[in-house]
């Protein structure tokens, strides 16, 4: 999207308070991103050109400084967690030098972004996603809530219900819906995080933030929901919309985004 020109308008016209970026391939000042009024905190793989994180903060408004900035930002998984669930190499390289996980500690709530390994066309890394990470990034989460509310947003690299997909059927047992992968998605809210979009349109297809680049896809909407807002349930009162923006090109995903009152 930055790339084709599209990124920075799109930012200028939308004027997000916070950012979240997952699959950024790239490390800090690589990419030449021109937001003075925002600051940016990455977490980058340490393979080059793959994978990564980054939230961008808006700290000014019309050129004045706005008391806005993180109290902190974490990146990864902590070590304790890693450790506990087990996350190791596998094959296609270690989770853990990914840069899929970026947190920043607000007043009010965390923000997490999170880009979710993918399980790939042969399942061949679905024991990972299945056994190890989707517990471990769970549990990264409810230990953040302690704390304080939290907000985590990504690319989830999975559809929920048959209504997150355009043709469920044809793709039942495939990555991307398995019923692993699912099972992941309800587990979280289980745990007590609401889906943001599907709290306002509980149900119904067509809503999508994924299309493949074939067959022209994405003009006949024959696509996936696979980016997501989840909140704890403590913000629901303040969560004022959620909206797919599905109009906006530049990538085979399109923005997600979540607005909260006050």
């Amino acid at each position: 999207m930055h790339k084709k020109g599209l990124f920075l308008p799109f930012i200028k016209e939308i004027q997000p308070d916070i950012l979240c970026l997952q699959e950024t391939k790239a490390e800090q000042g690589q990419a030449q991103i021109d937001l003075p009024e925002y600051e940016e905190y990455w977490n980058s793989a340490v393979k080059k050109g793959y994978s990564g994180t980054a939230i961008f903060v808006r700290t000014k408004i019309n050129k004045k400084d706005v008391n806005f900035k993180p109290l902190q930002v974490l990146k990864g998984l902590p070590e304790a967690i890693i450790k506990k669930h087990t996350i190791e190499a596998d094959g296609y390289g270690d989770p853990n030098t990914e840069g899929r996980v970026l947190a920043a500690e607000f007043k009010d709530f965390w923000v997490v972004t999170v880009y979710t390994p993918n399980s790939k066309d042969d399942l061949s890394r679905l024991e990972l996603r299945h056994k190890y990470w989707d517990p471990a990034f769970l549990s990264y989460i409810k230990s953040l809530e302690a704390s304080k509310p939290v907000i985590f947003c990504g690319d989830l690299n999975a559809a929920h219900t048959e209504d997150d997909l355009a043709n469920p059927k044809q793709n039942e047992g495939e990555h991307g819906f398995t019923k692993e992968e699912r099972e992941g998605l309800s587990t979280i809210i289980a745990a007590g995080f609401v889906d943001s979009f599907r709290h306002f349109i509980p149900t119904g297809k067509g809503h999508y933030t994924w299309w493949t680049h074939w067959a022209n896809a994405r003009v006949r909407n024959v696509g996936w929901r696979i980016d997501y807002f989840f909140i704890s349930k403590k913000l629901l009162p303040k969560l004022k919309k959620a909206e797919i923006l599905s109009a906006v090109l530049g990538s085979d995903h399109c923005p997600v985004l979540i607005e909260l009152k006050g």
